[in-house]
């Protein structure tokens, strides 16, 4: 009974994340304007339709967008009163790095975790409640309290989870991007020229970062601060080489194809390296089987035939 207990709570936990994450990423969908019901005005005007008031467009907003996401922002206005604002600060840096996933702040982030918590808590606790046999109190309360400090940390996990494979998409990608600049640059285009062909060329984090720094030259920012805060946007060790190598270019004078061709060779080479490192694998994994695989297997096929030298011997 007690395995069947744990299915449903497994089952009903995996449930709910699935179904935040789901509401969540509606959420992100519908929240690509700054002003969601501006938008739906300009969509419903394109179309033609008569709209008699603001409250009718209000309305057909999805239920998240409506009620999830200002229940959301409220909480988390709340509890920026007495949260330190080095992990304010903290949160908005890390929400920089995922790229600004569901275009949220960090206090709605951090308002989702106590959210989370609540959730996946109070769901083991309904469970332990409706159970046909009685929980005792010191289980209920280690795995209410356990559940509720993973829905605590699970939004942190997955916001970790989406800042590696941003920069992993970014470092994969790089090379590429480095050989087209190049080329666009020894063609004769300027590099803000060259870096809006390779943001048009692919469709990944890559080219939303050099486009994001395009219009911000393009709105008055000087290059070497967008470059700057391009590269804290990404925070790899290969961008931040990249901008500087480029900025130092700029300011010596140098040629700047030379530096670029430099520089994709070095991420060619990088990129090479990583996929060596794969190879180091199989010299790894020395260790734990000589330390951990063997000595079970020596243990299980040695121990009957001790014990039967044991016995002998003995008798």
């Amino acid at each position: 009974m007690s395995i069947v207990i744990w299915l449903v709570v497994i089952l009903v936990v995996v449930g709910g994340a699935i179904a935040l994450v789901v509401v969540g990423v509606g959420a992100t969908r519908n929240n690509t304007e700054d002003d969601p019901l501006m938008a739906r005005l300009t969509e419903a005007t394109q179309r033609g339709d008569v709209v008699s008031s603001l409250e009718q467009i209000e309305m057909q907003q999805p239920f998240s967008q409506r009620v999830l996401l200002p229940l959301l922002r409220r909480v988390g206005e709340f509890s920026t009163r007495f949260t330190p604002q080095k992990a304010f600060e903290d949160t908005a840096k890390k929400l920089e790095l995922a790229g600004n996933p569901g275009r949220i702040d960090a206090a709605t982030l951090l308002a989702s975790r106590f959210v989370f918590g609540v959730v996946f808590g109070g769901a083991l606790l309904l469970i332990a409640t409706l159970s046909p046999t009685k929980w005792p109190f010191i289980r209920i309360f280690v795995v209410v309290l356990l559940f509720t400090a993973l829905g605590f940390f699970f939004p942190q996990l997955l916001l970790q989870s989406q800042i590696n494979a941003r920069q992993k998409d970014i470092r994969k990608a790089m090379p590429d991007a480095l050989d087209l600049l190049t080329i666009c640059v020894e063609a004769g285009l300027g590099f803000d020229a060259a870096m809006a062909k390779v943001s048009e060329k692919w469709e990944n984090q890559l080219s939303i970062a050099l486009l994001r720094a395009i219009r911000e030259i393009q709105l008055g920012k000087t290059r070497r601060d967008a470059l700057k805060d391009m590269s804290d946007r990404i925070g790899i060790p290969e961008m931040t080489s990249f901008v500087a190598a480029v900025i130092q270019s700029e300011i010596l004078g140098v040629s700047l194809a030379k530096v670029l061709r430099i520089q994709s060779d070095q991420m060619r080479m990088k990129r090479r390296q990583r996929a060596e490192e794969a190879h180091q694998a199989p010299i790894k994994m020395i260790i734990p089987m000589a330390f951990l695989t063997f000595p079970s297997i020596f243990i299980i096929l040695l121990a009957p035939a001790g014990m039967q030298i044991q016995h002998s011997m003995f008798k």
